[in-house]
This record gives C-alpha cells, sequence and structure tokens, in this order.
C-alpha cells in the first residue's frame, strides 16, 4: 500500500513552475464551480421566466438555509482534503488510504444525518427568517425535495474533495458538465413539459446530484490510483478522524454561523417585499459567480500549500499563497467590471419584472467592486487551512461576517436609514473588515513564527 503505482492521474505540487501549478489546478476546479452553480441558477431562471416572481424569491430566499447546512459539511471536505493533501505531498499511502476510507464511511453516515435534519428544519427557518406568506409554502416544497435529495451533493462533493487533494481536478469537471446539462433539460421538461412548478426544479436538481455521486463514486472505487476506495476497507479511525475535525469543524462552524448571520440579513431584505427579496436574489446569483475564481483560488492554495507543507518546503508554500492572491484579484478584478457594466442586462437573464431588475441593478452596482477584498479573505484562509491552521480564520471571519456585519444592520436599520441598498451593504461591510484582519493576522502573527503544521 506504500508503493506508489506507476501511473496516476493526481498531481504533485511540489515541484515545478508554482504558476503553472495554479492554472492548471484551478482552471478545471473553477469551470467545475461554474457547472455547479448551474444547478440552483438554472432553477432561478426556469422559475423567475416561467413561474413567478414569487417562485424566483422562494428559490432565493432558500439558498442561504441550504448553504448552511452543505457549508458545515464543506468544513469536513476542507479538513479531509488537507489530511489527504499533507500524506499524499509526504508520499505516505498508507496514510493517505486511511484518510479517504475515514473520510468516505463518515460521509455516508452524515448524509443520512443531514437528510433528516434538513427536513426538519425547513418550516422553521423559514419561519425564522421571516418568509412572507406568498412565498411560503413554494419555499417549502423546494427545502423538503431539496433536503430529501441532498446525500448525492454531499457524497459527490466529498468525492471530488478527495479528488481535488491529489490535484485531480479534470474528471470531477466532465462530471458536472454532464449533470449540469443534465439538470437543464429536466428543469425544462419538468417545468414546460410536466407543469411541476417549483416542485419539478427541485427535483430535477436532485436526480442529477445523485447522477453525479454515482460517477464519483464508481470513479473512486473503479480506480487503479494511489485514491483507490473499496467498500470493505471501509472504517473509522479515529486519530484520522480528530486531524479531520481538527481543521474541518472551525471551517464548518465558520460557514455555518456566516450562513446563519445571512438569514438574518436576508430577514432584512424580506422586510421590503417580494420584489426586493427577487432582485436581490438575481444579485446573489451573480455574485456567487464573481466568488467563483476567488474560492477556486482558494481550494488550490489549501491544496499546493497542505503538499508542500506535506514535503517540507515551506518558503514555496508561502510563494505559491503569493501567486495564487494575485492572480485571484486580477481575475476577479475583470469579471466585476463586466458585471458592473452589463448589470441590467445580467440581471434581465432571471427575470423581465422591471422592479425586480431595478432592485438587482442596485445590489450589484454597489457591492460589485468589493468583492476583491474577499479574494485576500479566502485565499488566506485557504492557505492557512493548508497548514493546519483552521481556528485563526474560523475566529476572524465569524467576528467579520457576523459580528460585525449584524452590529452594521443593527444600528443602520434602526438609527440610521432602513433602505434596500444600504441593508445590502452590510456585505461589503464584513468583506473589508475581515481583510484588514486577516492580512495582520496573517502576516504579524502566522507567517513570521515559521510555525510547523499542526498535522506533523
Amino acid at each position: 500500500m506504500n508503493q506508489k503505482p506507476r501511473k496516476t492521474s493526481a498531481r504533485d505540487m511540489t515541484s515545478g513552475s508554482i504558476l503553472q501549478q495554479i492554472i492548471l489546478f484551478s482552471l478545471p476546479l473553477m469551470l467545475g464551480n461554474v457547472f455547479q452553480m448551474l444547478y440552483n441558477t438554472v432553477d432561478s431562471i426556469v422559475v423567475g421566466n416561467y413561474v413567478g416572481k414569487e417562485a424566483l424569491a422562494a428559490v432565493g430566499s432558500t439558498t442561504v438555509i441550504i448553504n448552511m447546512l452543505v457549508f458545515f459539511f464543506n468544513g469536513f471536505s476542507i479538513g479531509a482534503g488537507v489530511v489527504i493533501g499533507f500524506h499524499f505531498g509526504a508520499k505516505n499511502y498508507r496514510e493517505l488510504h486511511t484518510a479517504i476510507e475515514t473520510t468516505l464511511t463518515s460521509t455516508f453516515i452524515l448524509s443520512v444525518l443531514f437528510t433528516i435534519v434538513g427536513v426538519l428544519l425547513v418550516r422553521p427557518m423559514l419561519r425564522f427568517m421571516s418568509t412572507p406568506e406568498d412565498v411560503m409554502e413554494e419555499a417549502t416544497t423546494y427545502l423538503t425535495i431539496y433536503f430529501a435529495g441532498i446525500s448525492g451533493l454531499l457524497i459527490y462533493n466529498i468525492g471530488s474533495g478527495i479528488l481535488r487533494a491529489v490535484g485531480d481536478t479534470l474528471r470531477p469537471l466532465l462530471f458536472l458538465i454532464l449533470t449540469s446539462v443534465m439538470n437543464i433539460v429536466l428543469d425544462l421538461l419538468f417545468v414546460l413539459g410536466f407543469k411541476a412548478g417549483i416542485a419539478g426544479v427541485a427535483y430535477a436538481t436532485i436526480i442529477s446530484q445523485f447522477v453525479s455521486s454515482i460517477l464519483v463514486l464508481l470513479l473512486l472505487t473503479r480506480s487503479q490510483d494511489i485514491y483507490r476506495f473499496t467498500f470493505r476497507d471501509m472504517q473509522l479511525n479515529l486519530p484520522t478522524l480528530r486531524r479531520i475535525f481538527a481543521v474541518g469543524l472551525p471551517a464548518g462552524i465558520q460557514s455555518v454561523i456566516t450562513a446563519l448571520s445571512n438569514i438574518f440579513v436576508q430577514s432584512y431584505i424580506n422586510f421590503f417585499g417580494s420584489s426586493c427579496m427577487a432582485g436581490w436574489s438575481c444579485y446573489n446569483k451573480l455574485d456567487s459567480f464573481i466568488m467563483l475564481p476567488m474560492q477556486s483560488m482558494a481550494m488550490a492554495a489549501t491544496t499546493f500549500v497542505s503538499q508542500n507543507i506535506g514535503a517540507k518546503q515551506e518558503e514555496r508554500a508561502n510563494r505559491g499563497t503569493t501567486t495564487v492572491v494575485l492572480t485571484a484579484l486580477i481575475v476577479t478584478g475583470i469579471i466585476a467590471l463586466i458585471l458592473f457594466v452589463f448589470a441590467p442586462q445580467s440581471v434581465a437573464l432571471f427575470t423581465s419584472d422591471i422592479s425586480v431588475i431595478e432592485f438587482g441593478v442596485l445590489f450589484l452596482h454597489t457591492n460589485v467592486f468589493f468583492t476583491l477584498f474577499n479574494c485576500v479573505n479566502h485565499v488566506l484562509a485557504g492557505a492557512l487551512r493548508g497548514r493546519g491552521d483552521s481556528k485563526g480564520p474560523m475566529v476572524i471571519m465569524i467576528l467579520s461576517f457576523v459580528v460585525i456585519r449584524q452590529i452594521y444592520l443593527f444600528i443602520l436599520t434602526r438609527f440610521i436609514s432602513n433602505t434596500p441598498k444600504w441593508v445590502g451593504f452590510g456585505y461589503p461591510v464584513g468583506w473589508v473588515c475581515c481583510c484588514i484582519i486577516e492580512l495582520s493576522y496573517y502576516f504579524l502573527y502566522f507567517r513570521k513564527s515559521h510555525r510547523q503544521t499542526s498535522l506533523s
């Protein structure tokens, strides 16, 4: 088990050109994230154009609830990726297999748990968000179906996370392209052909996600590569699980609390009615696409740093982090400029309702260039997690995205100006504060200390 096979599709990022490694790793990942975003975005486009603005508001308002559970699981995926990437960089293939087997066994258990918890929390969370009555029933239908089939998404995400940890981002991309096209076809079939409304787009999404999970499991179980998984080797290795949770749990907690904070933001937006809600939904879809390059770069930073720390190449890990930050800033800046100029046309992809378009353009014009601050936030957090330091980013992001943002919204809406524009500006307030704090943490405390990774 310790001998490396002669042929491998994994990518060793401990040697060669840093920029080339980052680009070759990130491009398939970024394209994959684009297609993954298409699942929910296509839902929004279809219901916005063929069902109605209440259905569009329902899909948009459910996103933060979906994210709350999915982001927690993604924290687990991050922890698993760091541990797997560390052992891959260190060429310790026995521990690599133990980590993979423990990760997938845990995923099967968590999938059952998340399905039950998600379905049970649907109505309480929608009530907590002050969801209007004209949106409530459709939002409940969409969420209930989505969480009933959420295991497909979780299994695919962890499977692609395992492949990503060893540098393979191409084949998960191919699976996503296939299932994204399937999702579009099924959306149109269920909504236009079967007249299934918002339930139809939910069914289309979970069917496509189940197909992607089956494909990634087939790849992992039939591969002859170093990351091959066999069901007979399923195990829960407690030391390995502890290392995964040491990195993943803080990342998951941070994501969940941030998503919970976004539910509060959504409740502030809900105050302004369904047109504003739908406009906010359109903005969030576009904002998610702006975030894709930096999120892909952050994942690249995590894998690059974890592999190089495992190989005891500290300086290369540092240079890689700088390269990723600069690349993310350039790419995100170009996308932000394009969306700013073509804001009305971009929002009009989701709806033809004039009032909804006006709100979407308002939010986009106000916030779009502030996403550059998030390039620093996400990439540095990814690099720190790659070193095994997940608590620092957790504390910084909770402070910025939750505490500071909620203080801003509370003071703004009660004492200054309760308007959609300045409520939406709560996002940039958190981003800027996070950037300042995280840069200080990274340079003044972490980088200068030259600490060894906690995984060693």
